[in-house]
């Protein structure tokens, strides 16, 4: 019962971890199409740059803090792969194929095997 209850904990927290990874990348596209969109409206205005540099440089401190937060995530990521071998009932646990990391369609499709 202990061996299924941490196949279904690091089944979760895999499933979790990517959830969070593709979350992050789907924000940082929806930056960059808004970063697009809005200098596409300041172009069409013709009204220069100074009416959006403010708020485009608040776009750019959000950028920035996300890509930290991408990289941080992606540094949990790492650290709970490197973890998952000092628990016992979990060291030989592999998700989905022989890839470190499940690719993100087969989320949805992770087995956890022994």
């Amino acid at each position: 019962m202990r061996k299924q209850m941490l196949e279904n904990a690091a089944f979760e927290v895999a499933t979790q971890v990517r959830t969070v990874e593709e979350a992050i990348d789907t924000t940082l596209i929806e930056i960059a199409e808004l970063q697009s969109r809005m200098m596409r409206i300041n172009s069409v205005a013709h009204v220069g740059p100074k009416p959006i540099h403010a708020a485009l440089q608040e776009l750019s401190t959000a950028l920035g803090s996300l890509v930290a937060a991408r990289g941080a995530i992606v540094g949990c990521h790492a650290q709970l792969a490197e973890a998952k071998g000092s628990v016992p009932g979990l060291r030989t646990v592999a998700f989905g194929d022989a890839d470190d990391c499940p690719p993100p369609s087969a989320v949805t499709d992770l087995r956890i095997v022994a």
